[in-house]
């Protein structure tokens, strides 16, 4: 009977953390449209709900009852596995962002190289998608995310590294209450600004979109997919661009740090500050797709492997030798 009890109330955490998530994927797509509409001096969804704000539950509602079509010449089995893991994989990475000192469903000691783990394994849904689909249009688009996704999370991993270096613990709570005194963001801003460049292209969002440029490919791995699956593939991108503003929040951010420990915002909750700072990278996420146009794909590569990855690992030996030379190296 303990057992069962226990299981109950892991099942009610996770449930009143992934129920937030997803609402939240419904509402950041109806402000994405809104950012985009305020740059281009539009109205955006304003019709369904006040000010549009049950257009994504109307647009939900529509991928629930339209029918889903496999291609007759498919591998139906990975064709239906490929948006299950996509949104999956999404999900369960939020398992290990602490929103509060002890508001984390798992507060494991290797929280970063979880992330980075599940995040890394998500190309895997993008490319089973694209060549289950026996369409090369689909296959092209995947091919082309696994090569960007790939190439971006070695600049990621790379800048993560500069981090660690400050903290000396994986633990992301570890990496929040370092940060105490001064936000990363400071001494380590370039490293900041190469994350958010670095998370657009891995989030293949614009301007590096191009698995699905639809100018080429249609709509890119996703182009045989319809209904609830195609919307299985669009709650697992979003959750994966609101996983990179968090982790961004957490590691340069503060994460739910108050920006000033001071009456009145030293009452405001941890959740609050961390969710405040999640949305706060995700506008700017959407006003780069508004003002910024489209790279080629060889551009996206140069910045990738001869910009990105030679200046952050130059970064990396600068942070470990000035932290090495003033003693400042984190004891394990």
């Amino acid at each position: 009977m303990e057992y069962i009890n226990l299981v109950i109330e892991e099942v009610y955490k996770i449930l009143f953390l992934l129920v937030p998530v997803l609402v939240s994927v419904a509402m950041i797509v109806w402000l994405d449209r809104r950012v985009w509409a305020f740059v281009q001096k539009r109205q955006g969804p304003n019709v369904v709900g006040p000010f549009g704000l049950l257009q994504s539950l109307a647009d939900a509602l529509k991928y629930i009852f339209k029918e889903i079509i496999i291609p007759a010449s498919s591998n139906k089995i990975i064709f239906i596995l490929a948006p299950i893991i996509t949104m999956t994989l999404a999900l369960i990475a939020w398992a290990v962002i602490p929103f509060g000192e002890d508001q984390v469903l798992a507060n494991i000691n290797v929280g970063i190289l979880y992330i980075f783990a599940v995040s890394s394994l998500g190309v895997y849904g993008i490319i089973m998608g694209g060549w289950a689909s026996n369409s090369k249009y689909p296959f092209l688009g995947s091919i082309r995310s696994a090569a960007q996704m790939v190439s971006y999370e070695v600049s990621i991993g790379i800048i993560i590294i500069n981090v660690l270096l400050c903290v000396g613990s994986l633990n992301l709570s570890d990496i929040v209450l370092a940060q105490q005194n001064i936000w990363f963001i400071i001494p380590l801003f370039p490293m900041f600004v190469i994350f958010f460049i670095s998370a657009l292209a891995e989030t293949n969002r614009p301007p590096f979109d191009l698995p699905e440029a639809e100018a080429e490919l249609v709509a890119g791995y996703q182009t045989e997919y319809s209904g609830m699956m195609y919307a299985m593939f669009w709650l697992g991108e979003y959750a994966n661009i609101l996983l990179m503003c968090a982790l961004g929040s957490i590691l340069f951010l503060g994460g739910w740090l108050s920006p000033i420990d001071l009456y009145p915002f030293n009452l405001i909750p941890g959740a609050i500050w961390l969710i405040l700072k999640i949305l706060l990278l995700f506008i700017l996420f959407a006003l780069v797709k508004a003002v910024v146009p489209r790279y080629r794909y060889d551009q996206l590569m140069r910045l990738g492997w001869k910009i990105f990855l030679p200046f952050s690992l130059t970064y990396v030996v600068l942070t470990a030798s000035y932290l090495f030379y003033f003693n400042l190296l984190p004891t394990l």
